[in-house]
């Protein structure tokens, strides 16, 4: 009934603080765990309301949701989640220099960190393509890009190992372009991020996804069982991600948004020893 809808609607928000460990409350503590905050939750249920008749809600909306509530709240940081190493073939080898970075450039009020830039570094390995379309603006041959915050650097050649797979890429970079900016005005168009390799901290990431491929998983239409809905890809465990050196302290439940990969939750198995994030959700709606 619309009052029994109703008290299960108060409950819910009684119980979003209190409901991380919650066994009556096992969707909420999932949610929780994966790094849904109480303002998101609450603000999604009040614009979803409540209705007499059998609905469906856009899972988009939930991820809208979240997505505007940690953007002024969540600290940026850099991380590496498919790894290759990216060699400076003319960076002095045993040079460290600390980058300034904005903490959040939507809330300048959090300040400034500084991350360690070295000449060996690693990026994501589709930041990089061997071969790559007219359209494609990040490392390829002789191509051009930024550094977060660093510097312009040149991809000048690759290595790969006995099975043609790519393990490393080599580049110049500009020196006069600290801070990511040229005195010669040229512009690029693509920026990627780093993570130091000397300075690198391991990490295993939880790459969360819509449990069903369809919107509606109620609507079983020309499928045997609710089961061939199923995504297969619902979660995918990285287990050698590499996180900037100030993701150290960290407390279960700590939330930050990972530059260019999305919003992301220390998970409840993490130690000092390994620590384990969630992603909560992707920076746009796939």
């Amino acid at each position: 009934t619309l009052t029994s809808k109703r008290r299960c609607l108060k409950l819910v928000r009684e119980n979003i603080v209190s409901g991380w460990d919650d066994p009556r409350m096992s969707t909420l503590c999932g949610m929780r765990r994966r790094g849904y905050t109480p303002e998101a939750i609450r603000d999604f249920c009040e614009r979803i309301g409540v209705s007499k008749a059998n609905s469906v809600v856009d899972f988009a909306l939930l991820e809208a949701c979240i997505r505007e509530d940690l953007n002024k709240k969540a600290p940026r940081a850099m991380a590496v989640l498919r790894p290759i190493k990216l060699i400076i073939d003319n960076y002095p080898e045993d040079k460290v220099e600390q980058i300034e970075v904005e903490v959040n450039p939507e809330n300048p009020e959090m300040g400034k960190r500084t991350v360690e830039f070295s000449r060996e570094l690693y990026i994501e390995e589709d930041d990089f393509m061997e071969d790559a379309p007219k359209k494609y603006f990040r490392l390829s041959p002789g191509r051009e890009v930024r550094l977060k915050s660093a510097y312009y650097v040149t991809c000048t050649s690759c290595e790969k190992d006995e099975d043609g797979n790519i393990i490393a890429v080599h580049c110049t970079y500009d020196p006069e372009t600290r801070g990511g900016d040229s005195p010669d005005g040229r512009k690029v168009k693509g920026t990627i991020h780093f993570v130091s390799a000397a300075h690198a901290i391991d990490a295993e990431v939880r790459l969360y996804d819509r449990l069903f491929t369809v919107e509606n998983p109620s609507d079983e239409t020309g499928v045997n069982d609710f089961t061939d809905n199923l995504n297969k890809d619902s979660m995918i465990v990285l287990k050698n991600a590499k996180l900037e050196s100030n993701l150290t302290n960290l407390s279960v439940g700590d939330k930050f948004q990972f530059l260019r990969l999305g919003y992301f939750c220390v998970d409840k198995d993490s130690t000092p020893e390994k620590r384990v994030f969630n992603r909560t959700v992707a920076l746009k709606d796939s």
